[in-house]
């Protein structure tokens, strides 16, 4: 980096890091180091009366704050677990005649942001902090950009926080170095999956792996992202779900699987949207959609409870209780409910104009199903706080589900929705390869119309029901929108390490 583009620290950071290599350090060695403990498993477990028990200890990390006192220094070091004060005595890191390790390096050309790894005993300083005092040091590397670390005044008031949320998503290393609380979201993320894993072993499952390039897109209504593969020259799709992969998995004889998958829709983004999400999709042979729609709400109250301890999560304003059963409606009756109006027995046209009559703009390619499905959005999803089962979808509305044996206009599907949004989408899946194909067909006039969210048909998949499928149960959970509910977080940015952002052009 040219230097003329550096400000005054970053010149300074450089001119340490030439300093120390003309003393022979080396600023970013290969090097092993023996980690004994954690920040907070020190802070944890160190006693007064244990004191005997940590008198040689080495942790690792990186250099948050100094406070230089002539021949001592006390400082600040934040690891994998939190942060822990040690302390530094010239006389005891250099021994003999040369000081040069404490009076140059330590004092001079290290900065807050460097790794250093230390090594000690545990003691309690005078004013009551449990700290480590240090008898070897080793610099580990070396921070040529300095910290944007927030200030707190002499009454708590915190100023230069980084926390501008554009900068927090395209540097998320720096995110999580100087706000450490949202380390904490992506632990709970790490724990919610591992809980949802073993729920699932438990039901005798098989994780499995399924193609993220597709030669065609499915299990979806969605717009897909497109590519091409050279050696093949074929078009390829990044899958907008797994699903038909996983049922020709249970037509080959599994009885239950399930895949944490990263899936991916060219659509608009806002603070519910990425084009580039997880969700983990479960198929289990032999059971209907109401058997899976009882295993959910054990499993979303199972969450719950690893999580935080009980079946409430605090929401925004809202407190939302996770204790099962949950509530239920049928599509028509949540639509009725909360409109007034029965749409039950409307056709396309009187659907339309009664949409119109919400105020939704309704247009010339959205069919029976559609609009359907833009009334629900509007004017029930968003009222629907705590968890609730929207079941008996209509037909055209999911064109992988199996029609209802009293009433084949409707289909046997639940949707789980919280905070607002749709959560789980869950399916009697259709195995009558007849039925199936007839439905495909349909989403094909409909893309015809306009439609550029309507499926495509798989030849592939149809074969496959053809050799037979047996009765089926299958979910989608989407696993960004639960932990943003879990972590009472207010985007899908903040629940993403790496949330998709324009492009950037760095300094």
């Amino acid at each position: 980096m040219d230097k003329v583009h550096l400000n005054d620290q970053e010149i300074q950071r450089r001119e340490s890091l030439t300093a120390l290599r003309d003393m022979g350090i080396d600023p970013y060695p290969s090097v092993s180091i023996d980690i004994t403990h954690h920040s907070d498993e020190i802070k944890n477990k160190f006693t007064d009366e244990t004191s005997a028990d940590w008198k040689s200890v080495c942790i690792a990390g990186r250099i948050m704050s100094r406070r230089i006192m002539g021949k001592a220094a006390f400082a600040e070091l934040q690891d994998a677990a939190g942060k822990i004060q040690i302390y530094i005595n010239r006389d005891e890191i250099c021994p003999g005649e040369d000081k040069e390790l404490y009076n140059t390096v330590f004092k001079k050309l290290l900065d807050i942001g460097d790794f250093i790894a230390v090594k000690g005993y545990v003691f309690r300083t005078q004013v009551g902090e449990i700290s480590l005092h240090v008898s070897e040091l080793t610099i580990l590397s070396k921070s040529l950009r300095p910290l944007p670390l927030p200030k707190t005044d002499a009454d708590g008031h915190v100023f230069d926080a980084f926390s501008d949320p554009e900068q927090r998503y395209r540097m998320r290393y720096v995110d999580l170095i100087v706000n450490p609380h949202v380390k904490d979201i992506f632990i709970k993320r790490t724990k919610m999956v591992n809980t949802m894993r073993t729920f699932f072993n438990e039901l005798g499952c098989l994780e499995v792996e399924t193609p993220i390039l597709q030669p065609l897109y499915g299990g979806a209504a969605a717009r897909p992202f497109k590519t091409h593969h050279n050696t093949l020259d074929m078009t390829l799709y990044l899958r907008i779900a797994n699903e038909l992969y996983l049922k020709r998995l249970i037509v080959g004889g599994f009885d239950g699987v399930y895949e944490f998958s990263k899936d991916f829709r060219n659509e608009g983004m806002s603070r519910f949207h990425n084009p580039e999400f997880t969700q983990v999709e479960l198929y289990v042979a032999y059971k209907d959609y109401q058997w899976l729609m009882h295993k959910t709400e054990l499993l979303i109250e199972k969450i719950t409870q690893e999580l935080h301890g009980s079946h409430e999560v605090q929401v925004g304003d809202h407190s939302i209780s996770f204790k099962a059963p949950f509530v239920k409606y049928t599509m028509y009756g949540a639509i009725e409910h909360f409109t007034g109006t029965n749409i039950g027995t409307m056709d396309e046209d009187s659907l339309r104009e009664f949409a119109s009559s919400l105020g939704l703009n309704i247009d010339k390619t959205m069919g029976h199903a559609k609009i359907i499905d833009e009334i629900f959005g509007a004017k029930v999803e968003p009222l629907l706080i705590q968890p609730t089962f929207i079941t008996d979808y209509p037909v055209e509305m999911s064109p992988l589900a199996k029609k209802r044996k009293d009433n084949p206009e409707l289909v046997e599907r639940f949707e789980l929705i919280c905070n607002g949004k749709e959560v789980a989408n869950s399916f009697s899946e259709l195995n009558d390869p007849i039925d199936q194909r007839a439905r495909f067909e349909e989403q094909l006039e409909l893309g015809k119309r306009g439609d550029d969210e309507a499926m495509v048909l798989d030849e592939d998949f149809l074969r496959a029901l053809e050799y037979g499928m047996p009765p089926t149960a299958g979910i989608g959970i989407g696993i960004d929108r639960l932990c943003m509910i879990m972590t009472q977080a207010s985007s899908i940015q903040e629940v993403l390490f790496f949330p998709q952002m324009k492009k950037e052009h760095i300094q």
